[in-house]
């Protein structure tokens, strides 16, 4: 299965969302899943277990409970794949970063300067 087929599917990109931020047990994972998208414990499971045989997640018992963690060398496939078409998209990137500067730099401008010297400003 290719990278994208399996982060085609919104339920297990959102698994992966979940997994980002840490390591998570199957129950808590599933907890979130059923109450974002309805569906049931058995479905996340095999959204769990797609993910693992597909490079994305990895899964290690601890006593009862299995915790799951991002796998990253499948993202790090997908990332190689997507590197010829970031042309598209990194000269955007790059201008919309100088542009959230220059607006944090306008705002602590703005802030240090004091009541008459913004009326002078203008």
């Amino acid at each position: 299965m290719h990278a994208f087929d399996v982060l085609g599917d919104p339920v297990r990109r959102r698994i992966l969302e979940l997994l980002a931020e840490g390591e998570q047990t199957s129950g808590a994972v599933t907890a979130v899943i059923r109450a974002e998208f309805g569906i049931t414990q058995p479905a996340v499971s095999q959204h769990l277990r797609v993910l693992r045989d597909n490079g994305f997640a990895t899964v290690r018992p601890d006593g009862a409970r299995r915790l799951y963690a991002v796998d990253h060398t499948a993202l790090r496939q997908a990332d190689e794949w997507l590197a010829p078409f970031r042309r598209f998209w990194a000269p955007h990137l790059a201008a919309m970063s100088t542009e959230v500067a220059r607006g944090k730099r306008l705002r602590r401008l703005a802030e240090g300067a004091g009541p008459a010297e913004t009326r002078n400003a203008g």
